[in-house]
């Protein structure tokens, strides 16, 4: 998963920067509100935190103008302001959620999963990772120009992997995607099924984009 931070704070930055990435997101960062709305508009990211205090453009005028044109990635908005109209007003703005400084990583972690667990508003149906494909309308899977037939079980794990791309899913989370939370896996049905997916997904490529995550699952990136 891809997070953009956009804060003019260089040590809250720095160490934003370093806690998503202990949790496997990829982060890109902006210093000020122009940079910070030029990367918005150019760049396809899955979750947004925004300061709402920026210089040259601040974060209420981003998070407008992002929406303006049509970009639906989640946003945090966070500020040193307490107050309930400001709140307001950047939920008005188009941010999803309001984190107000200082706060603890743990919530912040917590804030970023729930707004990644939504489903996306978004008209297309295709999901892309490099050259695979998914289109869930036809219910098709393509690798460069090669078709790949999956079973019911393997769709549903690589529409998981796909859909939150980049993002360390575990194991329990794969499982519930594909057999429902209240299975009980006895025989090692998920590595049996993502054995079955690598061959069929990365067999024959040069980068291989199912990948394991010790001690947490699987990510597809």
């Amino acid at each position: 998963m891809n997070i953009l931070v956009i804060e003019d704070e260089k040590k809250l930055v720095d160490i934003l920067k370093k806690a998503l990435k202990s949790q496997y997101y990829t982060v890109d960062t902006a210093y000020d509100g122009e940079e910070g709305l030029k990367k918005s508009l150019k760049n396809t990211y899955d979750l947004i935190v925004l300061d709402i205090m920026l210089p040259k453009k601040d974060g209420m005028e981003i998070c407008r103008e992002i929406r303006k044109n049509n970009i639906h990635t989640p946003v945090i908005m966070l500020t040193a302001r307490g107050v309930l109209e400001d709140r307001i007003t950047g939920l008005d703005a188009g941010a999803d959620d309001y984190l107000q400084k200082p706060f603890e990583m743990t919530e912040l972690y917590a804030r970023v999963r729930a707004l990644l667990r939504r489903p996306r508003n978004t008209d297309s149906l295709i999901f892309k990772v490099k050259d695979l494909t998914m289109d869930t309308k036809a219910h098709e899977v393509t690798r460069g120009n090669k078709n790949i037939k999956l079973t019911p079980k393997e769709y549903k794990i690589l529409y998981t992997l796909m859909s939150r791309s980049g993002e360390a899913l575990t194991r329990d989370e794969l499982i519930n995607s594909a057999w429902g939370p209240n299975f009980k896996e006895d025989n090692h049905e998920l590595n049996v099924h993502i054995r079955y997916l690598r061959a069929k997904v990365d067999n024959g490529s040069s980068k291989p984009l199912i990948h394991t995550v010790r001690g947490v699952g699987y990510t597809l990136k």
